[in-house]
């Protein structure tokens, strides 16, 4: 998100995440985003910022400044990059526990034994087509891959989730499955959402 009159339209869905890419070479970047915008988001949404192989500090800055409640890591972050940010969280001494969602490109050569070294520092993961612009491509992966996951950390589903296919989510019978990433297909333009293709689809995924 990145457009104010476009957040209040999708805070009235009442969504449990909302994101925003504080990566400058996504056509979806806040760019000037005005703290301000994000203010008025009621406490019962998560705000979350999503970062791409960036400094500590920048992210840290980030979440003090938009009062950030999750940080998506969707780079090639490391297990020692996520234990080191999470005691960085730690030591910022804030009220609240800001969540930690490792983002990951899958396709058929994924090796989720991988996964293991993130399992202690990040909250969620997420698995995403793995392209190489980090997200965004509306491409979606065979979701069968996931079988081959045996870890224990849930997870968020995105990739090309759309309209058309949102259906297929019931067929993954994982307690693991925690939510889905709804991105490029629910958009008029790169980071402005159709907000009645959403709230259709939330009916949908709600029921």
């Amino acid at each position: 998100m990145k457009e104010p009159k476009n957040i209040r339209g999708l805070v009235e869905l009442k969504p449990d995440y909302v994101g925003f890419i504080f990566y400058p070479h996504s056509k979806r970047f806040v760019g000037d985003l005005e703290v301000g915008a994000l203010a008025a988001i009621p406490g019962s949404i998560k705000k979350t910022g999503v970062f791409v192989n960036e400094a500590m500090d920048v992210i840290a800055d980030q979440v003090i400044n938009y009062d950030l409640d999750a940080v998506q890591l969707h780079g090639d972050e490391s297990p020692d990059f996520c234990r080191s940010f999470r005691k960085f969280l730690h030591n910022m001494q804030t009220e609240k526990h800001v969540e930690i969602i490792k983002a990951f490109g899958i396709s058929e050569e994924f090796d989720f034994a991988t996964l293991s070294g993130y399992e202690d520092f990040a909250d969620f993961f997420l698995f995403d087509t793995k392209t190489s612009d980090h997200g965004g491509s509306g491409r979606t992966f065979d979701w069968k891959i996931l079988e081959k996951y045996h870890g224990k950390k849930p997870y968020f589903l995105s990739g090309g989730l759309s309209s058309d296919n949102i259906h297929g989510i019931n067929e993954i019978k994982d307690v693991r499955f925690y939510g889905v990433d709804l991105n490029s297909k629910f958009e008029t333009d790169a980071g402005i959402k159709d907000i009645d293709k959403l709230r259709s689809v939330f009916e949908r995924v709600r029921s």
